[in-house]
């Protein structure tokens, strides 16, 4: 028996527990919210940016959705949409790294786990990279990595605000060694991004955990948060292990982390367009005093 299957064998007879995690997709007129079971009407949760009118709970969103939702109508244009991941140290678990490549391209429509362009928001100018959990767990792989970092690069080449949606489970475990060294590489554009004396947010939402935590997720000028989002490098239950104590039951959550610093602000979905905007227009003004007084 191998140890894959050993593994399996011991999971069948697990109680898994509630399950948090929302269906991507319905196919009925009517949603449940998974936090408070009250019954809305699709339609009207699609116009109030996917989170519940009764509990506030922010249902997950694809890619395309959170760009319709930051981005003023039809000013959105992709870049190096033409680079595709593939297989260099030919993995295999259970399946085939390959054919799980296939398998995601095929069931989101993506190339890989991110979408870069520019785009406008209020008319005010911003570069934007926008993570796709359905796409392998959001796992930043090096088609991830170097999206991301010529995003940057080129939001740097033309003096541009730069806001990053992050949701992922971290690195990608089948590109190994070339999946971590993506957490350097970003943090380096990014360095050069600031040393331009621009501005970079990170849009925290459910879930960023792993490497995207530990490199560009926590580099921001202000980081930026969506309610109750799962934020984290670690697991809780080996943290928890390690320190051979209790964590708190929010633990890990948006609010908990603003309450000791590591986010600035927690933003709803349904007022983030706007505070982009109030954002990017003080940080446009402030650029103008600078230029002025040099």
């Amino acid at each position: 028996m191998s140890l894959f299957d050993w593994f399996a064998d011991r999971r069948k007879g697990q109680f898994v527990g509630k399950v948090t995690q929302e269906s991507e997709e319905s196919d009925g007129l009517w949603e449940k919210c998974p936090e408070c079971g009250q019954v809305v009407y699709r339609k009207d949760l699609i116009d109030n940016c996917s989170v519940c009118s009764n509990c506030g709970h922010h249902n997950r969103i694809d890619s395309q959705e959170r760009i319709r939702l930051i981005t003023d109508p039809n000013t959105f244009k992709p870049i190096n949409n033409h680079l595709t991941p593939v297989d260099p140290l030919g993995f295999k678990d259970r399946r085939a790294y390959a054919d799980r490549l296939r398998e995601s391209q095929a069931s989101t429509g993506l190339k890989d786990g991110v979408i870069t362009g520019t785009c406008k928001v209020n008319s005010i100018p911003m570069a934007l990279a926008v993570m796709d959990f359905r796409f392998m767990g959001g796992s930043m792989g090096s088609v991830v990595g170097e999206k991301i970092t010529r995003l940057i690069e080129y939001s740097t080449k033309e003096k541009l605000p730069l806001l990053i949606v992050c949701a992922s489970g971290g690195a990608r475990m089948q590109e190994g060694m070339l999946s971590l060294m993506q957490m350097a590489k970003i943090s380096g554009a990014l360095e050069r991004h600031r040393d331009a004396q621009l501005l970079y947010m990170p849009l925290l939402t459910h879930p960023t955990t792993g490497g995207v935590t530990a490199s560009f997720a926590m580099l921001g000028d202000l980081i930026l948060a969506e309610p109750k989002a799962l934020i984290g490098f670690a697991g809780r239950r080996v943290i928890e292990q390690t320190l051979r104590e209790k964590l708190p039951d929010n633990f890990q959550t948006a609010e908990y982390l603003q309450d000791h610093g590591f986010v600035d602000t927690i933003v709803p979905r349904t007022e983030l367009k706007e505070t982009l905007a109030k954002i990017l227009r003080l940080h446009k003004t402030q650029e103008v005093k600078l230029e002025t007084n040099a």
